[in-house]
């Protein structure tokens, strides 16, 4: 039997063991769950900001002459189409229209693109990346172990970064810069992407630099919040606010047995581009009539269905919850689950297996939660 892989730690594990985090294992990676409470972490996002190290995620660069359509054969929208320094979100399809990955794709040039993949998928997104490159003069180079990702999240996190000590030279005011779009900089002379985009249902920032520079800037960070209510946040509640936020996990809500459109992401499909793309003959020919789709649920009381639970309809099981949570935010159980077709309308009245006591609850629109803006 071959050894398993050695666990990784982010290049600000130091800074978390500092101030006291636990740790938990995700994707491989030692990643800090909690800092002090998961709901204080949640409530200093909804009220003020919080402080986030992202570094486990996948930063894989696309380059050539052949940079646009080669993503647009490899992936299911069409990022030839966007922007300079604008993001997009996007499917990394398999050939049976399954989801290999979801993806975040930024337009650094006119030739120049950055592919920012889960962390439990960086092997597989770099894999089919390069193997579907080989009829483009294209180059796909996976550069995860050399960035560091710090995100700043919440009402207050535009604020903070302004006041932020040694960041310089921002190419786009972050006042102007528009929802998935990013801009240049530099944090003490080292070269700083700054993304406005988010996965909390707040507004917020992700920061990407080299890895040498991760520890300097999250101090810096933390002093210009110091008077802002900027607390570090672990993945609990970052995992408690995108679910308020309705935004789904790889590995719970999404997979390789999961077309789009099972998942309410058909829209993300960009079956009007003119090229082929992996995945395209299966997400055209659609789900099976009887495939599960992704619904929302509310349940009174305070006890939530966690993922794997079933969903009951008059005694028969019709669904499975993939992620579930007493709502920090709004006081009441939520979950998103897959449940047969016939019972996805909103108002359809359902129940909860959760551990052998039958909880009703209610299919809700996605999202739960929404900022006021």
């Amino acid at each position: 039997m071959s050894d398993p892989a050695p666990e990784r730690t982010s290049p600000l594990h130091a800074v978390h063991s500092q101030l006291g985090a636990s740790f938990t294992d995700f994707a491989g990676w030692q990643m800090p769950v909690r800092y002090t409470s998961d709901l204080a972490e949640h409530a200093a996002v909804r009220t003020a900001a919080g402080l986030f190290d992202l570094s486990h995620m996948a930063e894989i660069l696309v380059y050539g002459r052949e940079a646009g359509p080669f993503l647009d054969a490899a992936l299911a929208g069409k990022l030839s189409a966007i922007d300079l320094m604008q993001a997009k979100y996007s499917l990394l399809l398999t050939e049976t229209g399954g989801i290999l990955d979801d993806v975040v794709v930024y337009r650094l040039g006119d030739t120049t693109f950055l592919v920012v993949a889960n962390a439990g998928n960086r092997e597989a997104a770099a894999a089919a990346l390069t193997e579907r490159s080989a009829d483009f003069e294209v180059t796909v180079d996976d550069q995860s172990d050399d960035y560091a990702l710090i995100a700043v999240q919440g009402p207050n996190s535009r604020a903070i970064l302004e006041q932020t000590a040694g960041i310089t030279e921002v190419g786009v005011p972050l006042d102007e810069l528009k929802y998935y779009r990013a801009t240049d900089a530099f944090f003490e002379g080292v070269p700083l992407l700054v993304a406005r985009t988010g996965y909390t249902g707040e507004d917020g920032f992700e920061l990407y630099l080299r890895t040498t520079a991760a520890v300097s800037l999250w101090r810096a960070l933390e002093a210009a919040g110091e008077d802002q209510g900027l607390v570090p946040a672990g993945l609990a509640s970052r995992d408690t606010l995108r679910l308020e936020a309705g935004m789904p996990l790889y590995g719970h809500e999404l997979g390789t047995d999961t077309q789009p459109a099972q998942a309410g992401l058909g829209r993300v499909v960009a079956l009007s581009k003119e090229s082929d793309f992996v995945g395209r003959s299966a997400v055209e020919a659609g789900p099976a009539d009887n495939a599960r789709v992704l619904v929302g649920l509310v349940a009174d009381g305070r006890r939530a269905g966690r993922a794997g639970y079933s969903i009951v309809s008059d005694g028969a099981v019709v669904g499975t919850v993939t992620s579930g949570a007493l709502s920090p935010t709004l006081g009441h159980p939520i979950m998103m689950a897959y449940v047969d077709p016939t019972l996805a309308e909103p108002g359809t009245e359902l129940a909860v297996d959760v551990r052998g006591t039958s909880i009703p609850a209610t299919v809700t629109p996605l999202p739960f939660y929404r900022r006021k803006k």
